[in-house]
């Protein structure tokens, strides 16, 4: 089983004593970049403003219908607008999954060159695409290339991470989740990944 790196407790143990009670109680937080660049942008743009199930749903089905393998720029690209809506998708996702697709074909999305690129650069990237804001962008530093010091201030879940945390009786304004969060450098996507895991119920 993967463990929770022995380098990231300590940290919080340092820095923040009741996210280490988290940390401790939930060792079993992994960060494992999936790589797969383009579908995973395709998934954030069809999954945008939608419940965990309903986003489960919809993205299996556009995977069933597309063909998961043909999750591709150039095959994306050539498909008919009308193919796409039948996915479940709106009209506006359709353009936007279009639109990223001609981003990563017209090399305005550099793959190659993420490694060697600062978190910020890359944002500002991906942000130029039609459909992708910052919050998109973040995930995918953290879920598509494993960043280990992202953490999305404009996230719901984790505000409502945060606010359980700290044992709030209000949402924290996006300054404090800035400013709580920021004692977390250079682990902020552990952080993020442990205030979530708080959220779930068994």
């Amino acid at each position: 089983m993967a463990m929770l790196p022995t380098k990231v407790k300590d940290h919080f143990k340092k820095v923040d004593p009741k996210l280490y009670v988290l940390a401790r109680t939930n060792e079993d937080i992994e960060l494992l970049p999936t790589k797969k660049y383009f579908q995973d942008m395709c998934e954030s743009i069809v999954c945008q403003q939608l419940s965990g199930k309903a986003a489960n749903s919809i993205w299996k089905k556009f995977k069933h219908l597309v063909g998961e393998k043909h999750i591709k720029p150039e095959y994306i690209i050539q498909l008919e607008d009308g193919f796409l809506r039948t996915t479940g998708i709106s009209w506006s996702k359709v353009r936007y999954t279009k639109a990223v697709a001609q981003a990563f074909i017209d090399e305005i999305v550099t793959p190659k060159k993420f490694p060697s690129m600062a978190e910020e650069e890359i944002i500002t990237q991906l942000i130029r695409i039609k459909g992708v804001g910052r919050w998109t962008a973040e995930m995918f530093l953290m879920f598509s290339l494993g960043r280990e010091d992202v953490f999305s201030a404009g996230d719901l879940g984790l505000r409502k991470g945060i606010q359980k945390l700290l044992q709030m009786k209000v949402l924290p304004s996006e300054q404090t989740m800035k400013r709580v969060s920021r004692k977390w450098s250079p682990y902020r996507t552990y952080g993020a990944l442990l205030l979530w895991r708080s959220l779930e119920t068994v």
